[in-house]
């Protein structure tokens, strides 16, 4: 998919390692949004899954016009890069006054890759109230592996954030990001369409690189939330290090000399 592409900063990738999730407010036009509730309420046919995703929608098709979007096509080159498969898609609804709250879970969490990650787009293509329900998420939770449900008994996190937005946004999730549909409690039915992508090529320096040395990627990078004792933060900042010298390609990065001192491996003999 050859189109104009509005690739993330480093800052943008720092944020997004660190909190396992993107959010572009407003970026579909207005046009787009009312045709997209049109082709959401009609439903879309299954992808099968590993599809490119050049062949996935049709040339000219709503999805293929969403994915072109500059931002929507940047971030997404920035995330996995040219050609990811499409895992699968969905259109979500939730009825007017409808649904119970689904339980806080990480997705298809059998993927526990260290050094690779697939990313879910959420298209909204209406403005979100807090009434409405939308998606909550915990920031920062994406490198903490659970199963599947593990966390369904959790009702509330501090610094969870329940997804409040204006028509036209998109949310990219890490797919370990745990998060969870809310309940929709206002007159009007909410639309939700999401795509799992599978990157085909190395994560690595797939976004604008020219801020790579910008003070303000270590400061996303080692950024706390909520919800963290201090004792397990810091396995999230291992973690997150981890991950940035798999995407930079830098072996040597490191924030408070976590993984250098974890990774020592003296081979030289005693004299």
């Amino acid at each position: 998919m050859e189109q104009i592409r509005t690739l993330l900063s480093s800052v943008e990738m720092a944020r997004f390692v660190a909190r396992g999730s993107l959010r572009l407010d407003a970026v579909v036009p207005a046009d787009m949004n009312a045709e997209g509730l049109r082709v959401l309420a009609g439903g879309l046919a299954d992808v099968p899954y590993g599809t490119p995703v050049s062949e996935s929608y049709p040339e000219g098709s709503f999805a293929r016009r969403l994915l072109e979007l500059p931002q929507v096509a940047g971030a997404l080159h920035s995330l996995v890069g040219p050609e990811p498969t499409v895992d699968h898609h969905a259109v979500h609804t939730r009825e007017a006054h409808g649904g119970d709250a689904q339980p806080l879970h990480a997705d298809a969490i059998i993927d526990v890759r260290p050094d690779a990650f697939d990313v879910q787009l959420m298209y909204y293509p209406q403005e979100v109230s807090l009434e409405m329900g939308g998606t909550l998420s915990l920031p920062g939770s994406h490198l903490r592996r659970i199963n599947e449900s593990d966390t369904g008994r959790y009702q509330n996190l501090r610094g969870q954030d329940r997804l409040v937005c204006p028509a036209g946004t998109v949310v990219f999730l890490h797919h370990g990001l745990w998060h969870g549909g809310r309940r929709n409690d206002s007159d009007t039915t909410r639309y939700m369409f999401k795509i799992r992508f599978n990157p085909t090529v190395r994560q690595r320096l797939l976004w604008d690189t020219s801020d790579l040395g910008d003070p303000r990627v270590r400061t996303e990078l080692d950024q706390g939330f909520p919800w963290y004792e201090q004792a397990t933060g810091r396995l999230e900042r291992y973690n997150r290090v981890l991950l940035w010298r798999e995407l930079t390609g830098d072996p040597g990065f490191d924030l408070d000399h976590w993984v250098t001192r974890v990774s020592n491996r003296p081979e030289g003999a005693a004299v």
